[in-house]
Order: structure tokens, then C-alpha cells, then sequence
């Protein structure tokens, strides 16, 4: 839950666009009623609630006793995070949950009082696409989110609230499939190339990511592939520096694909569980640049016909719809086998990372917000939806 908050913290310029787009929506032509309980739910229930069973002292058995619900029977979802999830012994018929997943715990806050609802007609169905668009989550996206959101509640009327709520389960559904940790496999050592744009976070992501790995208790060594950039192999060296991971470096201007090869026999040596690869930023429209990583790639597979084992795309979330035209290029050219989203904190269009799971649906192996080793976390799909559309937990 801290990473939650730092997330829906830094991700107040989208969170906030789309709450003050939904309520610019919602009141224009809404009207106010007033709420006397929590609104009735919007989608349909996984199943039906059952009843609860009237209380019977210990001492007096239950005539059914195989009616009788076991208090801890009841299995959570697998879509309810750990920290959402807790188990109750006592269980009181005020506190069961009519609907599991999302949506039920999104709006099942309500408060009594006075509401502003509005009818979801083709004219609120056109603002939202609008507003989804503009949050950079492209126009296939967003009309395929407005229409499932408006499956059989179309013509009702809807809060800000509700529409919140109903976005945030159809984003948490479309990246739930996508979020997945990077696999490690016992070949050694595993090859981790990284690449992406200039700018993009690389040689960051990949300092975190040693670290991490470090502390987890595996044998890591990072290699300077951005042999053009001094700043680059300083930054990795003060980041093994840290992690305790050694960094393997060549002259600068040197070949990076010679150095790739030569770390990996280092690494063979050195029995390293991973070998991670940094490599120069470089644009996806520059033809020359983009064939010194095919030869990278055709190189380390002389050594190792499987290698790279995983090639991650760093992607720097303001680039906004650019990022798909990244995506496609360096698909083609290494293999992408997972993505990792840097920057978020800084962008108002975090909307993109929905727009790559619809269209792509690469992994996403973590998002970053800020520069500390603890700003880059496994990819949740729920918190990341609860945090962009600015709902609750």
C-alpha cells in the first residue's frame, strides 16, 4: 500500500485530468438527487450473495449443519491484492460483501447525501472517449473501454463516482493479462538486454533492477554497453557501487557488441545468474543506430543461440503516444520480451500504458515514479488503475 500511495501521489496530473474531466462531465447535465444509501451496483454480480444464516450459540447445534457457511470457506478472489484482502472470523452480515472485485470496493464507499448524476447517453459516451483521448490512451482504446462501461447501463444515471469506479475495473481489466515479473530461468548466466530511447531511463531501470536482484540473493553483473556516453558507465558504476554488482566497461567509442560477447564470458567465468546489458539510447527512426542493436543481438547469439533470454523496453511515459511507434520498431529488431514504464510521475497522458496493453500485450514487467531504488515496483494492475483514474484503494 506505501507504493500505492506514492503512485496515486505522483500521478496527480492524470489522476487529476480525468477527475476534473469526469466531473465537468457528470455535471454538465446532470441533476442532483439525494442519496440515502449506497447506490445500487452498476455491473452485474459474480454471484448471487448468500444468505446469511441467523446466529446460533455454540452450545445449541444447527439443525442443516451442512447449510451452514464455514466462516473462513469462502475463498478471496485472486484479483484482491494481499492488503485488501482481510479475514474475518466473526463474520457480521453488515460486513459481507454482496459483490467481490474492484468495482465493489470502489463504490462501496458512498456516502448519504446530495449526488449529481447524469444520464449515460451518446453525448456523455462522446465526452468520455474525448477525455480518454486526451489522457493519451488512443482512440481504439478509448472506444473500447466507453462501450464496454456503457454495456447494459446505458441510459441510467451515473455519479462522477460510478463512472469513476466503472473505469477503473475496465482499466484494471485490459492490464491484468499484461502484468506479469520479469521470469528468471536457470540457464547462466540469463541474459537481460536493455533498450529504448534516448532519455528513456535505461541505465537507471537497470541499476534499480541489479539492485533488486542483488538483494534477492542472486549474482548479477551489469555491462556498460552505452560506450559512447560517459555519464552512462559512471552512473551504472555508482550504481554497482551500491548493489555491490560488479560493472564490466570498455573504452569509450569501443564496439558495443564486442563488449556484450566479452561480458558474457565473464559472466560465464564468474558463474553469474544474470547478465544484464545496457545499451546506447537511440532513436527508432535512425536506421543506422537501430542496426548497431541487430548486431548486438546477432553477436551474443554467436555466444549463446537463446540469448537474449529477455529484452526489456524502457519507455519514458511522456513520450505519450510515441511510445507505440517504439514499441513496433524495436519489436522487429530485438525481440521485445517486456516492457518496464519510467517517469510516471511527470506525465499527465499516464493513459499510454493502457493504450500498449490493449494493442500490444507485452508484459509489463514494472513502472517507475521517481528516482529512489523503491520507485520501481512490480506492475498492479488494480493499484495502477486506482491511482490513474484517482479512486480509492
Amino acid at each position: 500500500m506505501a507504493f500505492f500511495k506514492k503512485l496515486k501521489d505522483r500521478l496527480f496530473k492524470s489522476s487529476s485530468k480525468l477527475d476534473e474531466g469526469l466531473e465537468a462531465i457528470v455535471q454538465d447535465g446532470g441533476e442532483e438527487e439525494r442519496v440515502e444509501a449506497a447506490p445500487e451496483a452498476l455491473s452485474q454480480p459474480e454471484t448471487a450473495p448468500a444468505p446469511v444464516p441467523s446466529p446460533v450459540p455454540d452450545h445449541v447445534p444447527s439443525p442443516e449443519p451442512s447449510r451452514d457457511p464455514e466462516p473462513d470457506a469462502t475463498p478471496a478472489p485472486v484479483s484482491v491484492p494481499a492488503a485488501a484482502a482481510t479475514p474475518v472470523r466473526d463474520p457480521v452480515p453488515e460486513a459481507a460483501p454482496s459483490r467481490p472485485g474492484l468495482i465493489g470496493r470502489l463504490m462501496g464507499r458512498s456516502e448519504s447525501g446530495p449526488v449529481v448524476r447524469r444520464a449515460l447517453d451518446d453525448d456523455m459516451l462522446e465526452q468520455l472517449e474525448e477525455l480518454l483521448i486526451a489522457s493519451d490512451m488512443g482512440v481504439d482504446t478509448a472506444l473500447r473501454v466507453t462501450a464496454n462501461m456503457a454495456e447494459g447501463r446505458f441510459g441510467k444515471k451515473l455519479s462522477s463516482a460510478e463512472i469513476k469506479a466503472l473505469l477503473a475495473s475496465e482499466v484494471a481489466r485490459i492490464m491484468e493479462p499484461v502484468a506479469r515479473p520479469m521470469p528468471l530461468y536457470p540457464k547462466k548466466p540469463q541474459v537481460v538486454l536493455v533498450v529504448g530511447v534516448n532519455g528513456s531511463g535505461k541505465t537507471t531501470t537497470i541499476g534499480k533492477l541489479a539492485s533488486q536482484f542483488r538483494a534477492a540473493g542472486k549474482n548479477v553483473v551489469i555491462a556498460a554497453g552505452d560506450t559512447f556516453r560517459a555519464a552512462a558507465v559512471e552512473q551504472l558504476q555508482v550504481w554497482g557501487e551500491r548493489a555491490g554488482v560488479p560493472v564490466l566497461t570498455a573504452p569509450e567509442g569501443s564496439d558495443p557488441a564486442s563488449l556484450a560477447y566479452d561480458a558474457m564470458e565473464q559472466a560465464q567465468r564468474d558463474g553469474a545468474d544474470l547478465l544484464m546489458i545496457d545499451t546506447a539510447g537511440r532513436l527508432q527512426n535512425r536506421a543506422d543506430l537501430m542496426e548497431e542493436l541487430a548486431k548486438i543481438v546477432r553477436v551474443i547469439r554467436k555466444k549463446d543461440p537463446d540469448a537474449p533470454h529477455n529484452t526489456l523496453l524502457v519507455l519514458d511515459a511522456t513520450t505519450g503516444q510515441n511510445a507505440l511507434s517504439q514499441v513496433e520498431t524495436f519489436q522487429k529488431l530485438s525481440d521485445v520480451s517486456g516492457l518496464v514504464m519510467t517517469k510516471l510521475d511527470g506525465t499527465a497522458r499516464g493513459g499510454v500504458l493502457v493504450a500498449l496493453a490493449d494493442k500490444f500485450g507485452l508484459p509489463i514487467h514494472a513502472i517507475g515514479v521517481g528516482e529512489q531504488i523503491d520507485d520501481l515496483q512490480p506492475f498492479d494492475p488494480e493499484e495502477f488503475a486506482a491511482a490513474l483514474t484517482g479512486a480509492e484503494a
